[in-house]
């Protein structure tokens, strides 16, 4: 039987970090186009970038 093919967990970078959290601090929605601008300039998957800031607001909403 096929072993499940799940993608391996993002090890973000301080520097990526740090780029992501202050991102989120000017907002916690990110547009398409905000979200193909970063992950660009980042060198991550918009899935990567997408992920990040839903996680984050669910921190975000815990720590409420």
């Amino acid at each position: 039987e096929e072993p499940s093919r799940r993608r391996l967990r993002t090890a973000f970078s301080a520097e990526q970090i740090s780029t992501l959290e202050s991102s989120f601090q000017r907002q916690q929605y990110l547009g398409a186009a905000e979200r193909r601008q970063l992950a660009g300039r980042m060198r991550l998957s918009e899935v990567q970038i997408k992920t990040w800031f839903q996680n984050r607001r669910m921190k975000l909403k815990r720590q409420l």
